[in-house]
């Protein structure tokens, strides 16, 4: 037997079959390519081949077939050389790799029908697609709008012939007289060639003369500008990208899709990219997939978004995967001109946006612009955003605001998300629903049409809940992102869908269609950052079990109150207390089948009573919880005469407990009038119990156009927001049960958030606070500070607070002096010098 000789074996049984299969492979390719040839020369063009020779037309242009056009220096030659084989086969072959343009499509359509509806009227609508390649996009774009109707032109401009033509013949069998096929390089198409000017003609002149010698218009007349993975394909694409404003109309929309890779590295310091999610490739991913798509020339260095991302304003971002085929990392943009168009000067825009934030006086000027910067410096010189800080830096060095200056609404307010106080939650939220009970709120407060509101977000339900109310503006802040996410969510919603859709999402916690409605009618109406967190998550709405209420930090306290409700072998009895018709039915229900389970010592000591679980299900960190425990080593379950109680942690949790649902049970019909512990038992609302805000007459008043103009959701400290304020703004500021979180050792922050917060509030302005204590010790501190106290609410051992009664006392701190130095009067702060500018 011969040997291979050295150290070489033989190879074995695997190796010999898939060396094998590569030999008929090749076989098998090279006969079907001569028979293809052959149908050619017969006359057969091959533009309709069958799902078999598309596949194999796809395989061999791109893994197989040299690319033979470069011996000309021409990019068209190389196109062709590339496409002319698979023109046919061209969108057979494509649905599975280039996955996401249908959410492009819709994002844009979405925007333009948004602007369309709230903007001036346009006599043309126009698009531009570039690289349009076989048209597909455009057809597909009859899903969202009627593309016959809705765009007055569209043009697909395209370099390789072999693509157009069969564009070409798309849009003849479709009849759309309005679609223009143009094949030509992107970097020299020129819409006033093909548009009429203003003058209803059309520009003279060759091509060659107009490129060279016109200079090119800062804005065009495209309301729309798509480029669908054709930015990757594009050598000169620094050329292409800086035509693009020329030929976009002021207010219009660029939608870009198409592959990257890129570390987080790149891009963590940039602030107006709209958001970081799913963004970061890791370094196998980054090394592949450029060596793979640079077989077929296909460029997916970073630099291409970034340097999209420098030459506009970003309006959407989004970071995904094509999990189909290895998770191929894509991204759909979304952008418009870097200089807003509403304003000359980006100045004047900071200045408004600013002025929105910090509750200064916006001065608009009448005649000169430079006036507006030296009447607001004057009116309110130390009082700055975050927002104008981070537009400053941006402005001056020629990079384009952060994204939220570019979105249609501006209630949310800029805030950098890489920052670890953001971070610290993990793009989690912890309260899913709001646990204030918005009715005594309202009662309380009897808010006014010129009140100003500053209340922490949660849920946003309490939020929406002022909104009904209609005051002059609210300041919703919450340190946590996606608290904001989600009320942002919920604003979205009232602008943009139906009762119907409304009450699914957030009565029921579900809809099917979640994800269809975020992309084509919400996205207009949120930004960037939430847009992203929703659409990575849409799964909480669409899946078969469990739903919004079973999310967050929340959903830990009702899961265990599943689980001890099922091994205590009472979930039956939790369906028939949701179902008894009267109090007294639901009394006995809880006596003796539930609360023997749920108020039992043995959960409390080993579930309840442990400060991971107190902090993760329901949100109470150690310094309240050492609020609770003072209380209960005073108490008369302690020190009265029939001590019933130990001074212990797991006693004192017991006792909280008892206080907060005996008295409940007892008073409130669950089913028919507490929402808050419904949405607990049964995992959703009912049409009939439910939050204020879920009523159709709330969805009526809140879907008006100006619903939210008074709205700003600040992602931040309470402390920051009010020292950013201008002094004597707010009329009303509800901070829940947050000063519970101070440490009563160290009183010196608590002492510095009521001396910011005399210093926002006008006299006569009041705080409203929420705690577990019966008289929490930094109600001396208001005191000290300018403010009178008085308790609202206090619970006793039988008796409700109010329908949620998590709290043993409600306060109201009303302010009556400013502390030194002395709080400003606005109204002339101003001074003479700007009488002549109008407010």
């Amino acid at each position: 037997m011969a040997s291979l000789g050295g150290n070489i074996l033989p190879p074995d049984l695997h190796t010999k079959i898939y060396l094998a299969g590569i030999a008929v492979l090749l076989l098998v390719g090279l006969c079907y390519s001569t028979l293809l040839k052959k149908k050619e020369k017969d006359g057969e063009n091959g533009e309709n081949p069958s799902l078999a020779q598309s596949l194999w037309l796809f395989f061999y242009s791109c893994f197989l077939k040299p690319h033979d056009g470069d011996h000309n220096g021409n990019q068209q030659d190389a196109l062709e050389s590339f496409y002319k084989k698979q023109a046919g086969a061209y969108d057979a072959t494509r649905k599975a790799l280039l996955k996401g343009r249908e959410d492009m499509l819709a994002l844009a359509a979405a925007q333009l029908a948004h602007r369309a509806k709230n903007g001036e009227e346009k006599k043309r609508c126009v698009w531009v697609d570039v690289g349009g390649g076989t048209g597909w996009n455009i057809e597909a774009m009859s899903r969202f709008v009627d593309v016959s109707q809705f765009f007055d032109s569209v043009y697909l401009v395209d370099f390789s012939p072999s693509l157009c033509e069969v564009a070409q013949k798309r849009f003849e069998r479709l009849g759309w007289k309005n679609v223009k096929v143009i094949c030509q390089d992107a970097r020299k198409f020129r819409l006033e060639d093909y548009e009429p000017t203003p003058e209803g003609k059309r520009a003279s002149g060759s091509p060659m003369r107009s490129y060279f010698f016109q200079e090119r218009p800062k804005h065009g007349g495209a309301d729309l500008i798509t480029m669908s993975y054709s930015l990757s394909m594009i050598p000169d694409y620094y050329s292409v990208i800086d035509s693009l404003p020329s030929l976009l109309a002021p207010n219009g929309i660029v939608g870009v899709i198409d592959f990257y890779v890129q570390s987080q590295v790149d891009v963590s310091f940039r602030n107006y990219t709209g958001g970081l999610i799913n963004r970061h490739v890791n370094f196998f991913g980054r090394t592949f997939w450029r060596a793979w798509f640079d077989i077929d020339r296909v460029a997916l260095e970073p630099g291409r978004r970034d340097y999209l991302e420098y030459s506009f304003g970003t309006v959407l971002n989004v970071n995904t995967r094509n999990y189909v085929l290895g998770a191929i990392p894509y991204y759909i943009w979304l952008g418009t001109h870097k200089r807003l168009s509403s304003s000359n000067l980006p100045h004047e825009i900071v200045e408004k946006v600013d002025a929105l934030v910090t509750e200064s006086p916006y001065l608009h000027p009448a005649n000169h612009s430079d006036a507006l910067s030296r009447a607001v410096e004057r009116a309110a010189p130390e009082i700055r955003s975050k927002a104008w800080d981070a537009a400053i830096v941006n402005i001056s060095a020629n990079l384009p605001l952060p994204s939220f200056f570019y979105q249609n609404q501006h209630c949310r307010i800029y805030y950098d998300d890489q920052l670890k106080k953001h971070t610290q939650f993990n793009d989690e939220y912890i309260y899913a629903f709001t646990w204030e009970d918005t009715r005594v709120d309202e009662r309380i407060l009897k808010l006014k049409p010129d009140d100003v509101v500053l209340a922490i977000t949660s849920a946003g339900d309490n939020i929406l809940s002022y909104a009904l109310q209609s005051p002059a503006r609210i300041h919703a802040v919450d340190l946590n992102p996606t608290q904001n996410h989600l009320l942002e969510l919920k604003v979205a919603a009232y602008s943009s869908l139906p009762y119907e859709d409304f009450w699914k999402i957030f009565g029921e916690g579900k809809h099917p269609d979640f994800r269809s409605l975020l992309v084509s009618k919400m996205s207009p109406h949120l930004s960037s950052r939430a847009f992203q967190y929703w659409l990575s998550h849409h799964h909480i709405f669409t899946k078969s079990k469990g739903g919004l209420y079973d999310t967050g930090g929340s959903k830990h306290g009702i899961r265990i109150f599943r689980w001890v409700s099922k091994v205590f072998g009472c979930r039956s009895a939790v369906k028939e207390m949701l179902e008894s018709k009267t109090l007294n039915e639901q009394r006995e229900i809880w006596r003796n089948k539930i609360r023997p389970a749920l108020l039992s010592r043995l959960v409390s000591k080993f579930v309840v009573s442990q400060e991971a679980f107190l902090w993760t299900a329901l949100g109470v960190p150690k310094n309240q919880l050492a609020i609770i425990e003072q209380d209960h080593a005073a108490s008369e379950a302690v020190r009265g005469p029939d001590a019933r109680a130990k001074n212990t942690r797991s006693h004192a949790i017991w006792e909280y407990m008892v206080n907060t649902l005996d008295p409940m049970v007892e008073s409130t019909h669950i089913a028919a009038d507490n929402p808050y512990y419904l949405v607990c038992m049964d995992g959703r609302f009912s049409p009939r119990c439910h939050p204020d805000y879920l009523a159709p007459h709330a969805h009526a008043r809140l879907s008006r156009p100006d619903a939210f103009e008074g709205l700003r959701i600040h992602t931040d400290e309470i402390d920051e927001v009010l020292a950013r304020l201008a002094p004597g703004t707010l009329t009303v500021a509800v901070v829940m049960d947050s000063m519970d979180w101070f440490d009563a050792g160290a009183d010196a922050a608590a002492a510095a958030q009521i001396a910011k917060l005399n210093r926002a509030l006008k006299v006569g302005g009041r705080v409203l606070l929420r705690s577990a204590g019966l008289r929490p010790w930094y109600l001396d501190e208001f005191e000290r500070r300018g403010f009178v106290a008085k308790c609202v609410g206090e619970r006793s051992p039988g008796r409700c607070i109010d329908r949620v009664n998590m709290y043993a006392s409600c306060w109201v701190c009303t302010k009556r002096e400013n502390l030194p130095p002395p709080t400003p009067d606005l109204e002339s702060a101003a001074g003479p010098e700007i009488t002549s500018l109008r407010i």
